[in-house]
C-alpha cells in the first residue's frame, strides 16, 4: 500500500453539498493543513435543496482553517467540459468522487438520471485522472451491488452479477469501468461499498428521515416486508472515517510477468457489520424523536405505522463483512444505532426549529 499524504495537496470531492460528501470535506478542512480542497456540486432538486444550502454554508464558514483553502464549484460531473477544466486548474492529487444519482427506487423511474451521473459522470472523471494523472481515486460503490446474495455477510469476495436495481448495476459499472482504468492506464483506484449511512442532515429518502417527516405530518409509515428487513445502519462519522484512512492508503502500483501494470486496485465494505431489523429501528427512532422533543410523548405510533410487502429493486438484509478494512486500516464502524439516531432527532429538533 502507498501511503498518501493529505497536507499541502489538492483534493477533489465530487457531490460536494451532498451528505457523505459535506461531511468528509467538513473532517479534512478540520484535519488537514494548507490544502487546497474543491467540491462539485450540481445542487439537484432530488430532495430539498435547502438541505443541501444548509451543508454549503456550514463548509463556507469553515474556509481558511488549518491555512486550508475552500473552492466550490456548481456544475455537473456528467460535463465533460466542467472537469477538465477543473483538472487543468486545479490538477489535483487525491479525488473522491461520491456524486451519483442515489435511490434504489428512484432508479425505476427515473432510469436517465443514473445514466448521466453514475456512468458519464463516472467516465468524465476516469479519463480526467487519466490525462492528469492523480496518486488515488476513491469513489462510492454500494452494498447495493450485493443484490440478493443470500451468504451473509456480504464479503467484497462474493460475486456481484445479479444486481436487482438499475442503481446496483451503474455502481457495479463504476468498479468495473475503474479497474480497466487501473489496469490500463495504472491509476491507483478504491471503492467503497457503504451500507444505509444515515445522521443529522442526511438523506430525507431514507427511510429514517422520511419516516420522521411523515410522522410530523401525522402520516401512515410503511415498514417494507411486513417489518422482516435486516438492515447493516452505518453512522455517517463512521463513514467519514474509513474514507478518510483510506484516502491515505492507494493500492501500490506493480508490474506484472508480462511487463505491465497489475491494476493498482482495491474494493472495501465500509458497514456497521451489525445488522438491525427494521421494527427495532422503527422502536429506537421513534423513542429518540419523543427524547428530542420532534413528536409528543403521547404519540400512538401503532395507529402510524403499516407493515407492507417488499417493493421492487429492495433487498431483505444488508450485512458488511469488514474485515479488510479492519486488516489494512485498522477501523471498523462502531456508533451504535440509539446514538446514531440521537444525533439525527437533535438535529431534525433544531433544523425544523430554525425553519418554522
Amino acid at each position: 500500500m502507498e501511503k498518501i499524504e493529505l497536507n499541502n495537496k489538492v483534493i477533489f470531492v465530487t457531490g460536494a453539498a451532498g451528505f457523505i460528501g459535506s461531511n468528509l470535506v467538513k473532517r479534512l478542512i478540520k484535519d488537514v493543513k494548507d490544502a487546497t480542497i474543491v467540491g462539485i456540486d450540481n445542487m439537484n432538486d432530488y430532495y430539498d435543496v435547502s438541505l443541501k444550502d444548509f451543508r454549503l454554508d456550514g463548509l463556507n464558514k469553515l474556509d481558511g482553517n488549518n491555512g486550508n483553502k475552500w473552492i466550490f464549484v456548481k456544475g455537473d460531473i456528467a460535463d465533460k467540459a466542467t472537469i477538465d477544466g477543473i483538472f487543468e486548474k486545479y490538477e489535483p492529487a487525491v479525488v473522491v468522487n461520491l456524486a451519483a444519482q442515489a435511490g434504489v427506487r428512484y432508479s425505476i423511474t427515473n432510469p436517465d438520471a443514473y445514466i448521466q451521473s453514475n456512468l458519464i459522470g463516472f467516465y468524465n472523471i476516469l479519463e480526467a485522472c487519466r490525462h492528469w494523472p492523480v496518486e488515488h481515486l476513491v469513489y462510492a460503490s454500494s452494498s447495493s451491488v450485493y443484490g440478493s446474495n443470500k451468504k451473509v455477510p456480504y464479503s467484497t469476495d462474493d460475486k456481484v452479477d445479479n444486481p436487482v436495481s438499475l442503481y446496483a448495476a451503474t455502481k457495479k459499472s463504476n468498479e468495473l469501468m475503474a479497474h480497466a482504468y487501473s489496469k490500463l492506464y495504472n491509476i491507483p483506484s478504491t471503492g467503497l461499498r457503504f451500507f444505509t449511512v444515515y445522521g443529522p442532515a442526511g438523506r430525507p429518502d431514507m427511510a429514517y428521515f422520511g419516516f420522521t417527516n411523515k410522522l410530523v405530518k401525522g402520516e401512515t409509515i410503511q415498514i417494507f416486508n411486513f417489518g422482516n428487513c435486516m438492515r447493516d445502519f452505518t453512522f455517517v462519522d463512521d463513514i467519514v472515517e474509513g474514507v478518510v484512512r483510506i484516502m491515505q492508503g492507494a493500492p501500490e502500483k506493480k508490474t506484472g510477468d508480462d511487463g505491465l501494470p497489475l491494476p493498482p486496485y482495491a474494493v472495501y465494505n465500509i458497514g456497521n457489520n451489525s445488522p438491525e431489523n427494521l421494527l427495532n429501528f422503527v422502536d429506537i427512532l421513534q423513542q429518540e424523536l419523543i427524547r428530542a422533543k420532534v413528536l409528543p410523548e403521547d404519540y400512538d405510533f401503532e395507529a402510524h405505522k403499516k407493515l407492507v410487502p417488499m417493493q421492487p429493486g429492495d433487498v431483505p438484509t444488508t450485512f458488511a463483512d469488514t474485515s479488510a478494512l479492519e486488516r489494512d486500516f485498522g477501523f471498523k464502524p462502531s456508533t451504535s444505532l440509539r446514538q446514531g439516531l440521537r444525533a439525527f432527532a437533535e438535529w431534525y429538533a433544531s433544523f425544523y426549529k430554525k425553519q418554522d
